[in-house]
């Protein structure tokens, strides 16, 4: 569903509730303690969305070994934008104005936010669809006061990881995002795709996020967040958290108050060493 999607990435969580799980074996449950005071303060932090599974269609599921495998190198929850759907509740494109947002934010303060989408046409698109691309679930394209120059197609995303943003959001197309294609498929895009960073981020101060939008129509709306990266102690944690908790934490990272819904949030502070 498109309007759980905004959600999503807009940061605005209706109902996506997100508990944690176990993923690192080498961990017991009970002897992780939150010790961290405060989110750390990263020079970089990728987030990446996947669409429409259920918690249990990725933990421990032989059709997403690389998922598993980023789970156990990280801290795993089970369960991100402007804080807020502003209304969104279909899958109409349409323009949000100069909302307050996590763009707008960082800007504010001298730091940079780019949003990378795969099978765009081209960079700075503002279009509905095109293929497998679909602006839906690009949630920064509807607002006036993130620059055209923000929006670019996942081709840009740099090999080399110290030219990323500040921040960076990063959309897989229909296909490989698992909305119209299986998790095997996804499973294959994030580890060909983001390996690379996840494993260069625990050494160079920098985070990756990768999250779902909602779960596959279930009641619980249980999904799965993997957090890998630097100052990240690995294991499963049980508290619940959204995606209002996941914006707010970002928002931390970079001495950011809370925006919108994020605001009643406390940033996610158990996971760092």
């Amino acid at each position: 569903m498109f309007w759980k999607r905004i959600a999503v990435a807009a940061v605005a969580a209706t109902g996506l509730a997100a508990a944690l799980v176990v993923s690192h074996q080498d961990t017991p449950a009970a002897a992780i303690e939150p010790v961290a005071a405060k989110v750390p303060a990263f020079d970089h932090i990728v987030l990446v969305m996947f669409e429409n599974k259920d918690y249990k269609e990725i933990n421990g599921s032989s059709k997403a070994p690389y998922f598993n495998k980023l789970a156990s190198q990280g801290a795993n929850y089970i369960a991100q934008f402007a804080g807020s759907t502003h209304g969104v509740d279909s899958n109409k494109c349409q323009d949000l104005g100069n909302k307050e947002n996590i763009a707008s934010q960082l800007a504010g303060i001298g730091k940079k936010f780019v949003g990378y989408a795969e099978s765009m046409p081209s960079d700075g698109y503002t279009g509905c669809t095109k293929d497998k691309y679909a602006r839906k679930h690009n949630s920064w394209v509807s607002f006036g006061n993130v620059p055209a120059s923000a929006n670019k197609r996942f081709s840009s995303f740099p090999t080399d990881f110290t030219k990323l943003p500040h921040v960076a959001f990063v959309t897989p197309d229909l296909c490989s995002d698992m909305h119209d294609c299986p998790v095997d498929t996804g499973d294959k895009w994030l580890k060909k795709n983001l390996d690379a960073y996840a494993q260069w981020a625990k050494t160079h101060n920098s985070l990756l996020i990768v999250n779902f939008d909602e779960d596959s129509g279930t009641s619980v709306n249980q999904i799965y967040t993997t957090f890998v990266g630097a100052h990240v102690k690995p294991g499963s944690y049980s508290e619940s958290i959204n995606h209002y908790s996941i914006l707010r934490t970002m928002e931390a990272a970079f001495g950011l108050p809370g925006i919108a819904n994020a605001a009643n949030k406390s940033p996610i502070t158990s996971v760092w060493q």
